[in-house]
């Protein structure tokens, strides 16, 4: 076990850079972190790492023995994961990252199931809209939605999404209700900053129809733009997931489904590599199961268009 242990510090202080970042990782003092190090070169006669302005990096035989240990613990981890699977359970410590209206909304419930059904599971979810580097951060799995950046990841994708116009019935009542995009042009506009495309599209048969929201209230958060819809503050364009509620009960109405958007999507991504471990496995087959076919969020929104 303390063989292990130390090829699991060195691997850590390598990718952290540095002895009080691998200490914070695995739960360790520095000084332990510290003995661990010298225990290892000097068994094996030589030295592994050195420091420099940027941290500590490894040398030229630290680069080798890092590689080869990336080996065996990759295989190590997968024997365990295996035997484990074969039992029925699954149990390690899942790092995962959310975005965050979607996570905290209909993620959690998912993820409170998945730990109540494998009691041995560990999880560590960062809800954040932030796009993490999901190897140098060392995540397990990122959920993410709309266009993808990085093509080196494995993709699994776990359900659509649809945005939908929507704004309450008091501000309707004052302003009108638009009957097409080129309405909205005057209305007072909720503004999401973190949008990719700063344009609002729409699909007119085979004609695309783009039109660019003005407002002065904007927020890179989409819970800040659907409370501002419900208070009847303008017009939001948001996703289905986060206003399907309130359209329920009435609070907003969607607008223009006549014109639908273009769909986007909810992705689970993982680092690349052929193993894919049972934690991770059963994280995946859990969202496709509870968010594939026609989602939840979806439902009104076919209902309400008759579609």
């Amino acid at each position: 076990m303390s063989e292990l242990e130390e090829l699991r510090t060195f691997v850590e202080v390598v990718e952290s850079g540095g002895l009080n970042r691998a200490a914070a990782r695995l739960g360790v003092s520095k000084s332990i972190i510290s003995r661990r190090i010298t225990r290892l070169e000097a068994d094996l006669g030589t030295r592994l790492l050195s420091r420099s302005t940027r941290g500590i990096i490894p040398t030229e035989a630290g680069i080798e023995y890092k590689i080869r240990c990336d080996r065996i613990l990759a295989e190590l981890d997968e024997a365990r994961d295996a035997i484990a699977q074969q039992g029925g359970s699954v149990r390690g410590r899942l790092r995962l990252s959310a975005p965050l209206s979607f996570g905290v909304r209909h993620l959690a419930p998912v993820l409170a199931d998945l730990a109540r059904r494998h009691p041995a599971l560990e999880l560590d979810v960062s809800y954040t809209d932030r796009v993490v580097d999901l190897i140098g951060e060392r995540f397990d799995a990122a959920v993410r939605i709309g266009s993808l950046r990085d093509s080196s990841l494995v993709v699994r994708r776990i359900a659509p999404v649809h945005a939908v116009l929507v704004a309450s019935p008091e501000y309707l009542a004052r302003h009108g209700r638009p009957g097409t995009p080129q309405d909205l042009v005057g209305n007072e506009c909720l503004i999401y900053t973190a949008s990719l495309v700063p344009e609002w599209q729409f699909q007119s048969g085979n004609r695309r129809i783009s039109i660019r929201p003005e407002g002065r209230l904007r927020s890179d958060n989409g819970e800040a733009i659907l409370q501002w819809a419900i208070a009847s503050l303008g017009i939001a364009n948001a996703p289905s997931f986060l206003v399907s509620d309130a359209i329920e009960s009435g609070a907003l109405e969607p607008l223009l489904l006549d014109y639908p958007q273009p769909e986007f999507g909810i992705h689970i991504v993982r680092p690349p590599g052929s193993h894919v471990p049972g934690k991770v496995r059963i994280l995946i087959d859990t969202l496709v199961e509870r968010f594939g076919g026609t989602p939840e969020w979806d439902r009104c929104l076919i209902r309400l268009s008759g579609r």
